[in-house]
C-alpha cells in the first residue's frame, strides 16, 4: 500500500494533475495557513466553531475547502479573531496571465464553506 506522500508523487507525474494541482496551490496554501494557525493556538474545531458561533462540521468543511459556497470575508475574520490573526485580503499580480481565466472559474484562490 503507498503512502500519501508516495501517492502524490505518483500522481503528479501526469501533466492533467500536475496542471490542476499547480491551479489549485494558492487554496491548498490558504487552507494550510488556517490548519497551522490553529495549530499554534492549540485550538480544535470545536472550540473555534464555539467561538465564532457555528458548528465543528461547518469548521471542519471550510479547513477542507470541500465546501459548495465561499465564506464571507465577515466569516474569515470571525476565524482569523478566534485564531488571534488578523485577516489580510489583498490583489497580487501575477507573473503570467491566466489562460480561460473567468470569475466563475473553479481556480478561486480561495474556496471554502460559510459557516
Amino acid at each position: 500500500m503507498l503512502t500519501h506522500k508516495q501517492l502524490r508523487t505518483k500522481a503528479l507525474k501526469s501533466p492533467e494533475v500536475k496542471a490542476e494541482f499547480d491551479q489549485l496551490a494558492d487554496e491548498f496554501s490558504l487552507l494550510e495557513e488556517f490548519l497551522k494557525a490553529r495549530a499554534a493556538q492549540g485550538l480544535t474545531q470545536a472550540q473555534v466553531a464555539k467561538t465564532i458561533g457555528t458548528t465543528q462540521s461547518a469548521v471542519a468543511r471550510m479547513e477542507s475547502g470541500r465546501g459548495k459556497h465561499s465564506p464571507s470575508l465577515a466569516t474569515l475574520s470571525k476565524y482569523a479573531d478566534a485564531l488571534g490573526c488578523k485577516l489580510e485580503v489583498r490583489l497580487v499580480r501575477r507573473s503570467r496571465p491566466v489562460k480561460n481565466s473567468s470569475v466563475h472559474s473553479s481556480s478561486h484562490a480561495v474556496r471554502a464553506v460559510e459557516l
